[in-house]
């Protein structure tokens, strides 16, 4: 039988992974600012037509746009992390899925233990199970 479990991709800190994540940091910030003079625009758009509540419009909005101020928050911390790490440090990147064979006599703490592939400079160069 097989099962899904959940595996951690860490990435170490280099001087090329770390001009990456700064350069996909800032590029989601300006995508995000992006994002939000588009609601704005549409906002105004809306608030125009007259069978629409311009309070109810404007707190709708508003929050869509608070949501995407709070991610480019976090990302300008992100991008303030980066600087503070040390090159050769393992941060965790994402999670992904992996199918996971279980039978009969199968040890559940070693199925179910901590399971990461490690990557640097964009090639994987250690599974830790």
């Amino acid at each position: 039988m097989k099962i899904i479990k959940k595996v951690l991709i860490k990435q170490v800190i280099t001087e090329k992974s770390k001009e990456k994540l700064q350069k996909n940091f800032s590029e989601s910030k300006i995508r995000l600012e992006q994002e939000c003079q588009r609601l704005r625009f549409e906002q105004r758009k809306l608030e125009n037509k007259a069978e629409v509540s311009k309070q109810d419009i404007a707190k709708r909005f508003q929050r869509e746009i608070n949501k995407r101020k709070e991610k480019m928050q976090l990302a300008d911390f992100k991008i303030e992390q980066l600087d503070v790490l040390e090159l050769g440090s393992e941060i965790t990147e994402k999670e992904v899925e992996a199918l996971v064979e279980v039978g009969i006599g199968s040890h559940w703490d070693e199925i179910m233990g901590e399971r990461a592939i490690v990557i640097k400079d964009d090639f994987v160069i250690r599974i830790d199970n």
